[in-house]
């Protein structure tokens, strides 16, 4: 999945969460993780999926899928970790070959939504009403998610659409194939992208958030210089970066939680939850206030893994 956080230049503008920034070896591994998907490879997928149908390359993912769970050791084993804690009871290896096809099945859908082809799919849509409250009033708002489902299946249906008013702050330079592939198939939702740790970030989700945008990012991935906080998650201690929060202090605008889960076949839900009205933080008690509101969030990342554990798209070692 694609990074979505909230930018370097509003963390170093702020207070530090800890005494220590995160060690690039510690905690962004995922950002050494190499790139599988080759243009070419990409470009033959899609064609087979255009060309043949979902249902024929669904079942040609069977294969790919088989060869990266043997292939891919360490995703392999963080796999197994993760299922554990969140189903609560043993795992096989089929379950880690499920997690991996539920991975491929939302990547092979992405094409499909990038596309416009929205007939595919039933997407049952839970909390509409706490975002189109901000819409209809042409309040910006942020919207905060995670590596567990489906970004893409808002980011396209309300895009497309034109029902989300929809920016979000995403790093492209990691697996930089499979983002200029999908950006080629949509240049519309490319747009919509605001690039983190530039000189302009803050001035434009400044600017979104005033003409009533949606600003959308992930919240569960630390990346380089991030400020980060200890939560506990699934069982055991795990490191969050605050970026998300902090941006959301600055910019003082309600902040909505959003899942959007895979339920197999061509099953989505997107669940939208009310976070917060506005996000203040005592400069006194700012540390401990920051990582009250991200346990917070992490709760409810919690609720979700465990009511769609197949979801969960961080292949790397999550915990400390």
């Amino acid at each position: 999945m694609d990074n979505y956080s909230a930018t370097s230049a509003a963390q170093r503008r702020s207070d530090s969460v800890s005494d220590s920034r995160s060690k690039a070896s510690d905690v962004d591994r995922w950002v050494d993780l190499p790139e599988r998907g080759t243009p070419a490879s990409l470009h033959l997928m899609a064609w087979i999926a255009v060309h043949l149908g979902r249902a024929i390359t669904r079942l040609l993912l069977c294969p790919v899928t088989l060869y990266f769970v043997i292939a891919s050791r360490e995703a392999r084993q963080t796999s197994y970790e993760f299922l554990k804690r969140a189903r609560g009871r043993s795992v096989h290896w089929w379950h880690v070959f499920r997690h991996f096809y539920c991975f491929a099945a939302t990547i092979l859908d992405r094409l499909y939504l990038l596309r416009g082809e929205f007939e595919r799919f039933r997407v049952t849509i839970h909390g509409r009403e706490v975002l189109q409250r901000h819409i209809e009033n042409g309040k910006g708002c942020m919207l905060l998610g995670s590596h567990l489902g489906s970004f893409e299946v808002l980011r396209a249906l309300g895009v497309m659409q034109r029902s989300v008013p929809l920016k979000v702050l995403m790093d492209t330079a990691h697996n930089q194939n499979i983002t200029r592939f999908f950006d080629a198939l949509n240049p519309t939702i490319a747009g919509t992208v605001i690039a983190p740790d530039q000189p302009d970030t803050l001035i434009r989700v400044r600017e979104s958030l005033d003409a009533g945008c949606v600003v959308g990012m992930l919240g569960d991935r630390v990346f380089g210089a991030d400020r980060t906080t200890q939560c506990d998650f699934l069982g055991a201690h795990a490191t969050f970066p605050a970026g998300a929060i902090l941006l959301a202090a600055m910019m003082h605008c309600p902040v909505i939680l959003f899942f959007g889960l895979y339920r197999g076949g061509n099953r989505y839900e997107i669940h939208f939850e009310h976070f917060a009205d506005a996000i203040f933080l005592d400069r006194d008690h700012r540390a401990e206030e920051i990582q009250s509101w991200i346990q917070q969030y992490v709760a409810r990342l919690e609720h979700y893994a465990r009511r769609a554990p197949y979801n969960w798209f961080n292949f790397y070692s999550f915990w400390n």
